[in-house]
């Protein structure tokens, strides 16, 4: 995830870093108030809080965050890597 600066407000929209991608989220006023509430709270900006749960969420289905972590789950699952299997003797 990408990590903000602080409040972009007067930003040019153009100048996000390459691989960023832009999505519009509606919430309800209820919870637009609590999210503003705790960016003020926290010191942390709405993109800040944003990318904290989006990471939370990933890593609570088990999904990598970062292209590190997707490779070093890749690499797991080839079977070269795996420890080799014991299997117990018939009859023994």
């Amino acid at each position: 995830m990408r990590k903000s600066s602080g409040d972009r407000k007067g930003s040019d929209p153009r100048a996000q870093p390459s691989g960023s991608r832009r999505k519009l989220i509606e919430f309800d006023a209820e919870t637009w108030h609590a999210l503003h509430r705790l960016s003020q709270d926290g010191l942390k900006s709405l993109q800040d809080l944003a990318d904290e749960a989006f990471t939370d969420l990933l890593r609570k289905h088990g999904r990598p965050v970062t292209l590190k972590e997707a490779l070093r789950e890749s690499a797991r699952r080839l079977p070269a890597n795996d420890p080799p299997v014991r299997r117990k003797k018939r009859g023994a």
